[in-house]
């Protein structure tokens, strides 16, 4: 299980839509080797079909699919955006943080999600995760994790 490694976190990204922010989080789970590119289309249709139900705070998005779209393994991606992006969520855009999340299992989902919840429970790691500029800067909130 690999949840917000170096390799899985990217800051000051720029994306104009929701497709793009969901393509930029989805690329680094395949670029690690976690997650094949269909991975990243079954995202994407999920959000078309179903809206953006993932909007599940304020500025915080969590795409993801079901396993069998293409997880190799569980793992967590995270992007901060450099300009919030409206999802069309009245009540928690716009989206500052786009976490994908990969389970390849029911109990792997369950798992990380946890972890992001443990994370972002506190106000202040949301605010740090938001204002990072590098990943030193968040290694701290996530190393105990």
């Amino acid at each position: 299980m690999r949840f917000l490694e170096e390799s899985l976190t990217h800051f000051g990204v720029e994306a104009e839509s929701p497709v793009q922010a969901i393509r930029e989080a989805g690329r680094l789970l395949v670029n690690a080797g976690t997650a094949s590119e269909s991975y990243i289309e079954a995202m994407l249709h999920s959000f078309e079909k179903n809206g953006p139900y993932f909007v599940i705070a304020p500025h915080i998005a969590l795409p993801h699919a079901r396993p069998e779209d293409g997880v190799i393994e569980a793992s967590v991606s995270m992007i901060q955006l450099k300009n919030p992006v409206k999802f069309g969520h009245q009540a928690n855009d716009p989206v500052r943080l786009v976490f994908a999340i990969g389970a390849s299992s029911s109990e792997d989902h369950l798992e990380l999600l946890q972890k992001i919840s443990t994370l972002l429970s506190n106000q202040e790691n949301v605010k740090k995760l938001g204002e990072a500029k590098c990943y030193e800067t968040i290694q701290e909130l996530i190393g105990g994790i």
